[in-house]
């Protein structure tokens, strides 16, 4: 189920799903490790001799966020219990600490006793083995504990501790866990368990009818029992309520700190724009990686996850975040690029959120012979998105600090690791990691790499390196035009094959990624070949659905959902979508121009998801979100569309 909430600070975050279901919670790094791994943290409510889960059909569900905050909001209504639950909650925007206020409505006419249940399903380190879960007496709190981590939860009900609590097994020799023993509405009270273990406790109201009571609730984690015990005595001593207004009015201040003048843009697009820009914050480590998601139902599918910073991805993300004003997360992930990159100047894959190398699907071997396993668009994004955040805030400490560390290692890799006889890059894998061979997409990024990588050369005085990197942007320039373009289908094409007897074989699919030509910038928007090449991705590939939107390309296999090509060619991604956004911007010659991308930032907006998450592609025919949601990609390409229709209007206006 995907991710309707994202709570963080980076260091702390948890996603909740539209059940209102805990599903993750990552610490002390965003994405790793995963202390529940897609398992079900869940609320539960007794009543009147009856329990009922909140994620049960019993129960009607609105899940959202507080307006332009990092606050989550929930109203669940059970008419047959006649209940109705508010809960306003968040990870605080300073400690790490998980905060909830909860109010239970006593709808019925008549005094009730009501209690509610919190499971915890957690596994440390995403290791069952050797976790504790202790009652603390003297503190009057459960505690979750393995080797450096703390997970210290407590609450109340008004001035009341919690009513009863329960520890046990999950998941062991046919163990079901504490969830079990609550569905009564009692808990039996074990005091101490270790291996697979999880706990519940629960807190009592007593309501008059009509009345409402408050439960407040909270989570700190902490890396020893003395820093947990002492965040825990800061919510006891401020309260539950105050640090939620505190973490509120921290997250409006933010979102709105430059300002934006939206013209003409529809409240739902502007909505959701602020909304990308939280949700990008969430899946951003205070040390500098950039998540690209870390929703982990997608292990359902790979027994791997989207837990990673990709440089590719990372660097995007960075791009749209200048261009909305927040170099100051920016910077953080351009020093992190300088500690993981190579020594011989390339990024691999991915990294985990530490910096250390993450995992991969890329083959070192290729016909028998030892490869380099890289999708070499990653590192020249990363010198195009550092050059566009100078340009953008003129933070000349940046570009000095890393101009020997990451600019000047990395370009030379980007001019060395080229065909000679092409002036293209030498084949590597594909932006959507499937293919080996040089293409479109990558030659573009490494034509923008160079460009920002002989900028900032100047800058540093280094005025060979200028010449060398501005003359090797040329020749790959000069090798999209002669080797990268088809006279006969008068477009560009996805890329070319380099056989054993050095043939080029042209691989003419259909590609969105095509759009990377018009906006890194390596092709003049007005080339009518690239006029052409982007009228055909537009026609081509759309989804010719209610739902809408731009395929990948044609012929994509993941998720696919039709084999009916001709309907959809593949199912709608969000970034492709809203390219298209970005090059209507682009294009445009008069403000009636603009309506095709304001029309696609629309579409985007009406497709999130009720929250206001944009997964990475949608169900082609019921538009319910495919892969991983949110995917951070997703948001920052919304952000960046906006900011280019923005940006091009008030170039428009007379």
């Amino acid at each position: 189920m995907p991710r309707e909430l994202a709570l963080g600070n980076g260091r702390l975050l948890i996603n909740f799903d539209a059940e209102f279901n805990m599903r993750d919670l990552y610490y002390p790094y965003v994405g790793w490790p995963n202390h529940i791994g897609g398992e079900r943290n869940r609320l539960g409510c007794w009543v009147d001799g009856c329990f009922s889960w909140l994620g049960s059909r019993d129960w009607e569900r609105e899940v959202g966020y507080e307006a332009d905050t990092l606050v989550g909001h929930c109203r669940a209504r059970n008419k047959g219990m006649e209940l109705e639950i508010i809960i306003n909650n968040a990870v605080h925007f300073q400690e790490d600490i998980y905060l909830a206020r909860i109010t239970v409505h006593n709808m019925a006419g008549r005094s009730r006793e009501v209690r509610l249940f919190f499971y915890h399903d957690f596994t440390l380190n995403e290791s069952p083995i050797g976790d504790t879960v202790t009652y603390l007496p003297d503190q009057k709190v459960l505690l979750h504990y393995k080797r450096g981590l703390y997970l210290l939860i407590n609450g109340r009900a008004g001035a009341n501790i919690f009513f009863q609590y329960a520890t046990g097994n999950k998941r062991f020799r046919g163990a079901e866990g504490t969830w079990r023993d609550a569905e009564d509405g009692w808990l039996e009270g074990h005091p101490i368990h270790h291996g697979s273990v999880d706990s519940t406790f629960s807190f009592r109201l007593q309501l008059a009818a009509g009345e409402i009571g408050e439960i407040t609730y909270w989570i700190v984690a902490a890396e020893n029992f003395t820093a947990a015990r002492e965040l825990n005595n800061r919510v006891l001593s401020q309260g539950v309520k105050n640090m939620l207004a505190a973490t509120a009015a921290y997250w409006r201040g933010w979102v709105y700190k430059n300002g934006r003048d939206f013209a003409d843009l529809p409240p739902a697009v502007v909505d959701l724009y602020h909304r990308s820009l939280l949700v990008m914050r969430t899946q951003i480590d205070n040390r500098g990686a950039i998540l690209a998601a870390t929703d982990s139902d997608i292990l359902a599918e790979a027994r791997d996850h989207y837990g990673y910073c990709w440089p590719r991805d990372g660097a995007l993300v960075a791009g749209a975040l200048d261009q909305a004003g927040y170099s100051e997360l920016t910077a953080g992930f351009f020093y992190y690029c300088s500690r993981v990159l190579e020594e011989d100047g390339f990024f691999y894959q991915k990294y985990n959120p530490d910096g250390s190398l993450g995992s991969s699907w890329l083959p070192p071997v290729h016909r028998g012979e030892r490869i380099l396993p890289i999708q070499e668009d990653e590192t020249a994004l990363v010198l195009w998105a550092l050059g566009q955040s100078f340009r953008l805030g003129r933070n000349w400490a940046l570009v000095h600090d890393l101009f020997p560390a990451l600019v000047r290692p990395a370009a030379d890799f980007l001019v060395d690791y080229r065909d000679p006889n092409l002036g293209l890059p030498l084949p590597s894998y594909d932006l959507w990691e499937e293919r080996r061979g040089i293409f479109a997409f990558t030659a573009a990024a490494v034509y923008a790499g160079l460009t920002a990588a002989a900028d900032m050369a100047r800058l540093a005085g280094d005025t060979g390196g200028e010449e060398r990197y501005r003359r090797a942007a040329v020749e790959v320039g000069r090798g999209i035009s002669e080797h990268l373009y088809s006279p006969d289908l008068g477009r560009f094409i996805r890329g070319v094959y380099r056989e054993d007897d050095g043939r080029l074989v042209p691989d003419f699919t259909l590609d969105a990624s095509l759009a990377a030509l018009a906006l890194l910038e390596a092709v003049p928007l007005a080339d009518p070949r690239l006029q052409r090449t982007m009228a055909a991705v537009e026609e081509g590939l759309q989804v010719k659905t209610e739902i809408g939107g731009i395929a990948r390309y044609t012929g994509d296999y993941y998720f696919r959902k039709s084999d009916n090509l001709q309907v959809a060619p593949g199912n709608p991604w969000f970034i492709c979508t809203l390219w298209l956004a970005e090059w209507h911007s682009l294009r445009a010659q008069n403000l009636n121009d603009l309506a095709a991308a304001r029309g696609i930032l629309t579409w985007a907006a009406e497709r999130a998801t009720p929250a206001g998450m944009l997964p990475e592609q949608l169900h082609p025919f019921t538009g319910e979100p495919l892969s991983v949601s949110p995917l951070t990609w997703s948001h920052a390409t919304f952000v960046s569309a906006v900011e280019k229709y923005l940006a091009r209007r008030r170039q428009l206006l007379p």
